[in-house]
């Protein structure tokens, strides 16, 4: 076959394939599970769950120093047990605990599409929306002294714990 002869067939059969792709499967859409309907009540006004709750009292409050000479402050909600108000700068946000696979706490502003992430050495503010982080490396004192622990005494290295595990 020349190349402009397999050219050809390469488009055709492209052309193909994304045409059976558009085509429904009969059936496909009566098996699938019905969508969840949205919430009543906005998701930063639901009540918390009790293990919400617990992750709220692990929240780091007060004012936190980060990079670039920014400060990040979280309070309490007054008005709501177990939400934060997280300013930076003029921003504020409106925070709720969601539980995480990691062990780290999450708060989320679903509806201004914020999210804080406090490690055990350091806490970040993102935005969801731009993809970017608004503030980073921000921590109390608690988190520069785990951090310097780690810093001292690290953890064995990835190549270290494969050595480890191999050997008899």
């Amino acid at each position: 076959m020349s190349e402009t002869t397999l050219r050809q067939s390469f488009r055709a059969s492209t052309w193909l394939l994304m045409a059976l792709a558009a085509v429904p499967v009969a059936g496909w859409a009566q098996n699938q599970p019905a969508r969840p309907t949205p919430p009543s009540m906005p998701v930063a006004d639901a009540p918390l769950t009790e293990a919400e709750l617990q992750l709220a009292e692990g929240v780091y409050v007060g004012t936190k120093r980060c990079e670039l000479g920014r400060s990040v402050q979280i309070q309490p909600a007054a008005d709501a047990p177990g939400h934060f108000h997280v300013m930076l700068g003029p921003q504020s946000y409106r925070m709720r605990p969601v539980q995480t696979s990691t062990g780290a706490i999450r708060l989320e502003d679903r509806a201004q599409g914020a999210v804080w992430l406090q490690l055990a050495n350091k806490s970040m503010l993102m935005s969801q929306r731009s993809g970017r982080r608004l503030a980073d490396d921000c921590a109390n004192d608690a988190q520069r002294a785990a951090a310097e622990t780690h810093r001292l005494n690290p953890g064995p290295g990835l190549f270290d714990v494969a050595r480890t595990t191999t050997q008899p």
